[in-house]
């Protein structure tokens, strides 16, 4: 029997028994005693109240504790600039991204010094990771990961200003009664340097220029993996070309010197392209401007890998990069990036060259 039945039964019986009782007592001893039953009766009913009260409260709390739960969802993730679990490349110039967890498993990528990655997995003391285009494994120890990843993260990342329209007009002003530095190619990013509103600042192969706001996308980002996906050849290439191309690409990470002339310890766009041909007894100046003029133009469709490429602003040279084949060139970019992969129309090319006679 609950307690709340057991009270009113109880009163009840008190009271039957009091009003029977009553008949057999004097008048004034039975007021006496009716008022002590009426006191009993009320107390009985105000803790039935005061429980009922309670009950009502935890009702109402349990109510509000389960509604809480429901509504609930699941917390986000924290991201640094788009990873979950961030790792950071802690090299002098690049990591090596291998296919599987060991140094006998080919090459896929490389990760540039701080350059980013997603942490998919550990096997032992390899990461499985991936960034930009490249999925695979680097060794644990020249990765930093947790708080060490996201200080070095705050520390190096940078605003980059993708483009979201087919063609990008890049300008050497703010504005647009300017002429027209270089085109950009949809997709591309570029880094920005300095936010000045309906205009922004960015970084172009080494190049100060001006792009505007709406036909960017801005976000925070580190650098990320170069591939290493084998290189597209096509018929009649010869085997120097061939040559040619993975030499340049085995220094795909390395860093970019304004000035620089070492493809291990820092090189410029054009002391790239000087050294890779040197190496097949092609001399060529320290200077892209001046490179241009050396070989045969040709039309960038009919490019062959080695063939080299220029760009600049209006019709000015300033950045040259190698062709690779599979519309691609090789090329040191800027400091943001060292020695990259890019589409060989990333930018509009002003000439291609060709030097290799075969």
């Amino acid at each position: 029997m609950k307690r709340k039945e057991f009270r009113r039964v109880i009163a009840a019986c008190i009271a039957g028994a009091v009003v029977f009782g009553m008949i057999q007592m004097p008048v004034k001893a039975a007021g006496n005693v009716e008022a002590g039953v009426t006191a009993m009766l009320r107390q009985s009913l105000t803790d039935e109240t005061e429980e009922a009260t309670a009950e009502a409260g935890i009702t109402a709390m349990l109510g509000q504790s389960l509604t809480a739960e429901e509504n609930t969802e699941p917390e986000t993730p924290a991201t640094v600039c788009g990873y979950t679990n961030l790792g950071i490349a802690q090299v002098e110039n690049h990591l090596n991204i291998r296919e599987g967890a060991g140094e006998e498993y080919d090459l896929v990528g490389k990760l540039p010094v701080d350059a980013g990655c997603e942490i998919l997995s550990q096997e032992g003391e390899w990461y499985q990771i991936q960034s930009g285009k490249v999925t695979g494994y680097v060794k644990g120890e020249f990765l930093l990961t947790g708080q060490e990843a996201a200080a070095r993260a705050d520390e190096v990342k940078s605003i980059v200003a993708t483009s979201v329209t087919q063609t990008l007009n890049a300008r050497v002003e703010p504005n647009t009664d300017c002429s027209i530095w270089t085109m950009i190619a949809e997709g591309e990013e570029l880094q920005m340097l300095e936010d000045q509103g309906e205009w922004l600042k960015v970084d172009v192969d080494g190049d100060e220029c001006y792009v505007a706001r709406e036909f960017v996308e801005l976000s925070e980002q580190l650098p990320k993996a170069m591939t290493m996906t084998e290189i597209r050849y096509g018929e009649g290439i010869s085997n120097v070309r061939v040559d040619m191309v993975q030499y340049a690409c085995q220094f795909v990470g390395n860093r970019y010197v304004w000035g620089g002339t070492s493809l291990t310890n820092g090189v410029d766009c054009s002391g790239f392209t000087m050294r890779i041909y040197e190496k097949y007894g092609i001399y060529l100046p320290h200077s892209s401007s001046a490179q241009s003029g050396y070989g045969t133009r040709i039309n960038p469709n009919e490019a062959k890998p080695g063939d080299l490429f220029f760009y600049g602003n209006g019709g000015g040279i300033n950045h040259v990069a190698m062709y690779i084949g599979n519309g691609q060139v090789v090329h040191a970019s800027s400091s943001r990036t060292g020695i990259k992969i890019s589409n060989a129309f990333y930018r509009s090319p002003i000439c291609v060259t060709r030097l290799i006679n075969d």
